[in-house]
């Protein structure tokens, strides 16, 4: 995988809003923020536009996403905001230009479909919230912190809590994943993140137990997740539990992964929630699963 280059102070951060429209007043906080750590913001032309559900056309969307890539003195890219949109752009995002222009994207929910576009082209990215945290916790929140240290190349240690479901152990390899459902949109296509041999994180907003236990039949069935060399399961959110059977979604995926051995650790701090920490798809990562607490480190 290539790792993009780590910013210093004064180098310059693109925000795009490649899907949903975002408020205004959160690119503004984003951009103070980023200026704030000594960065020089840089919105596109269309970041803070509307078309409808959109920030922009699909057109215009690409041109602000490509000429963030393309401009040498921009070392990253945050989005504004997730929602939908993102898959507009992929097949016009070519893989070589990706490789050749590495930077950081940043971003998480239906930006997803970015880093599954970022990680098909062999290049690192950040799975992070965007601009509406950025508004409403500032500077001194601890995942705002966490994204800032990694783009200065000092990336974290997790240290978190145990939690009943996890299953114990040490497991070594590439991290991916992702907002499930979207993800699940991808299984496959050349942009499939949800594959075996590697760390796989998953979270999901407003999917009911059922329509993730499809997506995770899916898996189990495509052979994916015997393959897992670990499994870190996130927040999920904006639903019913238990559900009409009597199901919980924790209860659903435990039972989902029984049979494997790898470590699974539960209740991770990544999703739709204010406590997303910031996670670097495509890095080299341990996680280590202790009956007390678990370590995930890059």
């Amino acid at each position: 995988m290539i790792v993009p280059p780590f910013l210093k102070k004064g180098d310059k951060v693109a925000i795009v809003s490649p899907a949903s429209a975002v408020n205004p007043d959160y690119v503004d906080a984003a951009c103070r923020m980023l200026s704030e750590w000594g960065y020089i913001p840089v919105p596109g032309k269309h970041c803070k536009g509307r078309n409808g559900y959109y920030s922009g056309t699909a057109y215009e969307r690409l041109s602000d996403l490509k000429e963030a890539m393309l401009e040498p003195e921009i070392k990253a890219i945050l989005c504004g905001r997730g929602g939908y949109g993102s898959v507009h752009l992929v097949e016009h995002l070519p893989l070589e230009m990706i490789r050749s222009c590495a930077k950081w994207i940043i971003g998480f929910s239906d930006i997803s479909v970015l880093h599954a576009l970022f990680n098909r082209a062999g290049v690192s990215s950040i799975h992070a919230s965007m601009a509406k945290h950025m508004y409403f916790h500032g500077i001194e929140d601890r995942c705002n912190m966490y994204l800032r240290d990694i783009l200065q190349g000092e990336p974290p240690t997790y240290k978190l809590p145990g939690h009943e479901f996890n299953r114990l152990g040490t497991a070594q390899g590439m991290l991916a994943g992702g907002n499930l459902a979207v993800l699940g949109g991808l299984s496959g296509t050349d942009y499939d993140m949800l594959k075996g041999d590697r760390i796989l994180f998953i979270e999901d907003i407003a999917e009911p137990i059922y329509k993730v236990e499809r997506i995770l039949y899916n898996l189990r069935l495509s052979g994916v997740l015997q393959r897992l060399k670990g499994l870190i399961v996130g927040q999920f959110t904006q639903y019913d539990e238990p559900d009409s059977a009597g199901e919980t979604m924790y209860g659903m995926i435990k039972d989902m992964t029984a049979s494997y051995t790898y470590p699974i650790a539960f209740d991770f701090p990544v999703g739709h929630v204010d406590r997303n920490y910031p996670l670097i798809i495509g890095a080299n990562t341990t996680l280590t699963v202790n009956k007390e607490s678990i370590s995930l480190s890059f």
